[in-house]
């Protein structure tokens, strides 16, 4: 066997390999009103309606009195979203966006995030007067299969470097599965 068809058919395994495949792990949406009361159940009713989940509340971890927000004061609501309620609700936030990501959403290790500054961009939203509107950040975590040995509490091990997924493979992955445009400015 000759060393090209030898690395082709090294790399088409690769390719083929279930473990190698890139998924979502999870979407956090995160919407920070800063004070607590009627605008927090606001955002949290907005929230509940867009994820389909209940989002739990957040509270300030420290006192800043320039903004008001004193420590253990409810300011904020989050919802994390796994398998198909993260996959749906992130084809809707995506779309919000405009398919258009810049390259610097992007961490080291492929996870993406970004905002979106009225809930009501979002298609199939339709603008409540009583609720008002929100912005929120929407972040999504990926992983390939097998990382969470790398992260369990018993029989902990380790993960290869390459098996880690990194910022262009997630890049790619997200121009394919979602049509995503990466721009770098």
């Amino acid at each position: 066997m000759s060393g090209q068809t030898l690395n082709t058919s090294m790399n088409r395994l690769k390719l083929d390999n279930p473990m190698r495949k890139i998924k979502i792990e999870k979407v956090i949406v995160n919407c920070s009103v800063g004070r607590s009361g009627a605008p927090l159940e606001r955002a949290e009713k907005i929230i509940e309606m867009l994820t389909g989940q209940k989002p739990s509340i957040r509270k300030a971890k420290k006192t800043i009195r320039g903004f008001g927000i004193h420590r253990g004061e409810p300011i904020a609501v989050m919802v994390t979203l796994r398998r198909s309620k993260a996959r749906e609700f992130l084809q809707k936030a995506i779309a919000a966006i405009g398919y258009k990501v810049r390259e610097e959403n992007f961490d080291e290790h492929g996870n993406l995030a970004f905002g979106i500054k009225e809930h009501l961009d979002i298609p199939g939203t339709k603008y409540n007067p009583e609720l008002g509107v929100i912005g929120m950040d929407v972040v999504v975590h990926v992983s390939r299969p097998g990382r969470r040995v790398m992260i369990r509490r018993r029989a902990r091990s380790k993960v290869g470097k390459k098996h880690l997924v990194t910022k262009e493979e997630s890049m790619k992955f997200f121009q394919e599965e979602f049509g995503v445009k990466v721009t770098t400015q």
